[in-house]
């Protein structure tokens, strides 16, 4: 296991996380069920990855239904706590006042069933949210949770414009920031990275694997780009270590699923240090970034300016699916999805060709035309 030195502090933390949002589930009716987790499993998992070098552990209030805290407080029993630095995050959506700050981190401190968290992130900030952090008081709670020692240190985790990032690096003394950052994301984020680091403000990269996207059914052509290579790396090797290889980034998180992907990297971290791929393997990444590129059948940029719809289609979703389903070779995992936002539609694109959407377009996007395409690829 490599390890960096954590933002301000001079503490190594280890550049794998267990991020705890997509532990291992049982099955209601067949189907698994998000808010039951395989208990036995998920603990030996965790337990195994700390045992393997891994000292940093992420969860969340709302993941797996609630579950996911409780789940890592037990697995953190029997001497595993002191191994570790322990994150979660408050719930920004759920604060309406700033003594809901005090009732959310108490029962989160009691699910955890711990005195004290190490890293206390403001959860999935956009601006909306910050605006909440602000005009509640927030962060002078949070000086005063530190103070009190049920918080040691607090951060961010960032779901917002870019161009916004930088505004709440600025804002606090944050001891670290949670981007999602991998090689299929917007190259920009290269800079930000720096910018967080240059503060000293530790980088923890959230969906290095773009939600699993980037490690598994891969399109034959970015197969043979990877062949081509002679190494013996899996696509998620490939794309952690891409992350890694930028000296800015302190961590990543990677939610897993089962034992064999906790043991697939522990052994990639071994090999994953700072400017570990040479310069032709960063190139063949960008081929492999430019066959995905390719492979988009819609040019949208998720940028939101044509809804609401007045059938209230939700248009950068489909979108989103269509691209999705093209490029990373997951036409089923997408047509499941399409299935459900078109269930209230019992199934018909409510859309009624009024074009409003194409006149807010800035890209300028034949949008009735791709919502057509769009429909048939997911139904059929």
């Amino acid at each position: 296991m490599q390890y960096r030195k954590f933002g301000k502090s001079d503490f190594k933390v280890s550049t794998l996380g267990f991020g705890c949002m997509r532990l291992p589930l049982q099955s209601t009716g067949g189907e698994p069920d998000m808010t039951k987790i395989d208990e036995t499993q998920a603990i030996s998992m965790i337990r195994h990855a700390i045992d393997g070098g891994v000292n940093y552990v992420d969860t969340a209030y709302p993941y797996h239904g609630g579950q996911s805290e409780v789940l890592v407080g037990k697995a953190l029993k029997d001497g595993y706590r002191e191994k570790v630095k322990l994150t979660t995050k408050m719930p920004i959506w759920l604060i309406k006042s700033i003594e809901d700050c005090d009732k959310y981190l108490d029962e989160q401190l009691h699910r955890l069933q711990v005195d004290s968290i190490d890293y206390y992130l403001l959860h999935a900030m956009n601006k909306e949210r910050w605006n909440t952090v602000t005009q509640l008081g927030i962060l002078k709670f949070l000086d005063k949770a530190v103070m009190e020692g049920k918080i040691k240190h607090v951060g961010f985790s960032f779901h917002e414009e870019i161009d916004f990032f930088k505004e709440m690096l600025d804002a606090y003394d944050w001891a670290l920031c949670q981007v999602q950052f991998n090689y299929m994301e917007d190259r920009r984020w290269e800079e930000e990275i720096k910018y967080a680091a240059s503060k000293d403000i530790a980088v923890v990269v959230m969906e290095p694997l773009l939600g699993g996207k980037l490690a598994a059914n891969q399109p034959d052509e970015i197969k043979a780009e990877f062949s081509k290579t002679n190494t013996n790396r899996t696509p998620a090797e490939w794309a952690l270590r891409w992350v890694l290889n930028h000296p800015e980034v302190t961590l990543l998180l990677s939610g897993m699923s089962d034992m064999e992907q906790v043991e697939e990297n522990l052994q990639s971290m071994d090999r994953a240090t700072v400017n570990n791929l040479s310069i032709e393997e960063l190139k063949t990444i960008d081929k492999v970034r430019d066959i995905y590129e390719a492979k988009t059948k819609v040019k949208c940029t998720g940028c939101n300016y044509c809804v609401p719809c007045p059938k209230n289609v939700p248009i950068p979703n489909i979108f989103g699916l269509y691209n999705e389903s093209n490029i990373y070779n997951v036409g089923e995992q997408s047509k499941a999805f399409y299935k459900r936002v078109m269930k209230a539609e019992k199934g018909v694109l409510s859309c009624i060709e009024c074009g409003i959407c194409e006149t807010k377009c800035p890209q300028k996007l034949p949008i009735i035309q791709h919502l057509k395409e769009a429909h048939e690829h997911l139904t059929t």
